[in-house]
């Protein structure tokens, strides 16, 4: 008899709970589908995904990334909010990065801030702006840049109706660190789109494509996933998984399919 994986046991649970969540200020499960769907809405959030990659280099190594997001957002008056983003990695691989062998530790942390009006622009435009920094906090050589790197990140997307469009990007260069260590100078760009239901389910796709000018090389995975909202008690929660594709990538770097599966925590006002 085989076992049911986590993935699929979180989704067959999601099929039998309650479909309609209702928050303590009264969001129902549209609500928070529609806020889910902005990184940064007034949501605090603590999302929590696994990301499944393979066909690393000629020993077509693996690596599993488990990535906790923390996202909180801070009312500083009437108008504007500041959204701290902190994106935790925590890496296990083999047979990659031109080295036999596994490695498992903590990657560098990416710490973004933007500084977001609370009402969308007349167009509907929802918006964000402000510094991202890499933290060189890799417990291991092989997983993490080894330098501190700064630049500008932003967001911008529009919500009508069900769908959510839009784009968010980050640049940053190398500071400080390992003199020995390759200079980081890295564009992110991610541009997304979701379709929201009524009943909490959600149908998204994004491309996190990454360029590396010191590379000349592009990372560019696409995603596809499937998200469910569904609530403990009182607790609202996220599921989603998906399957992602590695359209282009450097020399020795993940080919082919992937899988991503994870949790969001909910902790409505």
């Amino acid at each position: 008899m085989k076992r049911m994986t986590t993935a699929a046991f979180a989704a067959a649970l999601a099929l039998y709970l309650p479909v309609t969540v209702s928050a303590q200020d009264g969001s129902t499960t549209a609500d928070l589908s529609k806020k889910l769907s902005n990184p940064i809405s007034d949501l605090n959030i603590v999302p929590i995904q696994t990301d499944f990659d393979f066909g690393f280099g000629p020993e077509d190594g693996w690596r599993m990334t488990t990535v906790g997001q923390p996202v909180i957002p801070i009312s500083i008056n009437e108008e504007w909010n500041v959204i701290s983003r902190t994106i935790v990695p925590v890496i296990a691989q083999d047979d990659i990065a031109g080295s036999s062998g596994q490695q498992f530790g903590l990657g560098d942390v990416l710490q973004s801030t933007f500084l977001s009006p609370k009402d969308p622009t007349s167009a509907g435009i929802v918006w964000g702006v402000g510094p991202a920094v890499l933290i060189p906090t890799a417990t291991d050589d092989l997983l993490g840049a080894g330098k501190l790197a700064v630049g500008p990140t932003a967001v911008a997307l529009r919500q009508s109706g069900p769908w959510t469009v839009g784009a968010l990007a980050n640049h940053v260069w190398s500071v400080a660190g390992e003199d020995s260590r390759a200079d980081v100078n890295l564009t992110y760009m991610e541009p997304f789109v979701t379709y929201d239901t009524p009943d909490g389910w959600t149908f998204g796709a994004n491309v996190e494509s990454t360029y590396d000018w010191e590379l000349n090389a592009w990372s560019a995975p696409i995603n596809a996933l499937i998200y469910k909202l569904v609530t403990f008690g009182e607790q609202p929660v996220q599921f989603f998984a998906g399957v992602r594709y590695w359209a282009e990538s450097p020399d020795e770097a993940a080919e082919g399919v992937g899988f991503r599966a994870g949790v969001t925590l909910l902790f409505p006002k």
